[in-house]
């Protein structure tokens, strides 16, 4: 127990340059920790978001259908037969048929999306229940974005036209029932939702899709011939290549914060050496082995890991916990600059293993670092350390 205490009171006993030294790599431990909460809770945040409103449990894709390639819609649709129409009257997946339209609102001209969904489906977390047609009207949801773009607004009426499944061009007036309020801008901008019969009809396309949409943890798909399974390692790709980028740039932020207080561990152990040489020979000639005595010092910046997450712990976890409640707003409402659907408020979140890992990966480098100017002692000499000689 010797070593400890001795590390212990020499490392109080440095004064304001050890307090310093726990200042700057309790930033490191903070910065770390409160950077890659951000960035889980990101991910986390989006993904449930995404998967409850658009993706489900993975998505079934008309063989030709790509999302990226408007001119693949137009024979991007297949009868829902065999196993794909046993999921749907299951209730484990819902079908959802898109057309290119055209919308006239106001007299302007304004290519959209229009997306058939079943009024019934409770999978998806969109309000497709307002979209039961009646005798007269078709109806038409929208999101907010949609409505911004448009200038339509709840109970206005307007022309759509489409082609359908012939090539015939033809065009109907929608009434808008609803605008819908979510933050995942891929249901929302440029797309209109129809009922889905009423679609299939418009385009005659008789009880087909293009996309059919699983349930939640609907687990293993199997293959059906004519449509693509898409699972949720591929619709979310993008965003885990977005948090992957931004993890990766921030390292850079780390390894600065890291680098400046381990340059100033460094220089206080070779300062502390070069010092203390008189006591290092006093201690060698009392019987202390040159292995104590780089144990000591090495305990000693070892010690200053300790106390940084101590002095962290003071201001870190105030601050960590008040954005964990209150969130990260992002500044001039940025979220709809992404692509993705990010709230206005970020909620980092901070896990056991983060805080442990960050602690000890910080601690790890402290000690090795500190154990480096030691190397100096294994090759000195009692008598030259109490004449004060340091080789």
């Amino acid at each position: 127990m010797i070593i400890p205490k001795l590390a212990f009171r020499n490392l109080l006993g440095a004064g304001m340059k050890t307090w310093l030294n726990a200042a700057v790599l309790s930033m490191a431990y903070v910065a770390i920790i409160w950077t890659q909460g951000l960035y889980i809770g990101f991910d986390a945040d989006v993904s449930r978001v995404m998967i409850e409103t658009e993706y489900g449990g993975g998505q079934y894709w008309m063989e030709k259908y790509d999302p990226f390639d408007p001119f693949t819609l137009q024979d991007a649709h297949l009868p829902l037969a065999g196993p794909m129409q046993n999921l749907i009257i299951r209730g484990k997946a819902t079908p959802i048929l898109i057309v290119q339209g055209t919308l006239y609102p106001g007299g302007r001209i304004l290519p959209v999306l229009l997306k058939g969904i079943d009024p019934e489906q409770k999978l998806l977390g969109i309000a497709s229940s307002v979209l039961k047609a009646t005798d007269h009207e078709i109806p038409a949801l929208i999101g907010s974005r949609m409505a911004q773009t448009s200038g339509l607004k709840k109970g206005d009426f307007v022309t759509v036209r489409w082609r359908d499944a012939n090539g015939t061009f033809d065009a109907k007036d929608l009434v808008i029932v609803e605008v819908m309020t979510t933050i995942n801008q891929g249901i929302d901008a440029g797309q209109v939702w129809l009922p889905l019969q009423t679609l299939q009809e418009m385009a005659k396309m008789t009880y087909q899709a293009t996309i059919v949409v699983l349930e939640k943890n609907f687990g293993a798909a199997q293959a059906v011939s004519g449509w693509a399974f898409k699972g949720l390692d591929y619709l979310l790709k993008d965003i885990k290549d977005i948090i992957q980028g931004k993890t990766i740039g921030s390292s850079i932020l780390y390894t600065i914060l890291l680098f400046l207080a381990m340059l100033a561990i460094f220089n206080t152990q070779v300062l502390s050496i070069f010092k203390r040489r008189k006591e290092i020979g006093t201690m060698m000639a009392l019987g202390f082995s040159r292995g104590k005595v780089i144990e000591l010092f090495t305990f000693e910046g070892a010690l200053q890991g300790v106390l940084a997450a101590l002095v962290g712990a003071v201001y870190g976890i105030p601050l960590l916990a008040y954005t964990a409640i209150h969130g990260y707003g992002l500044p001039g409402n940025q979220g709809d600059n992404f692509g993705f659907a990010i709230s206005e408020k970020l909620y980092p979140t901070y896990s056991a293993g983060l805080v442990l890992g960050t602690t000890v990966l910080v601690f790890i480098i402290t000690t090795f670092v500190s154990f480096l100017p030691t190397r100096k002692i294994a090759r000195l000499k009692p008598t030259d350390a109490l004449r004060g000689k340091l080789r």
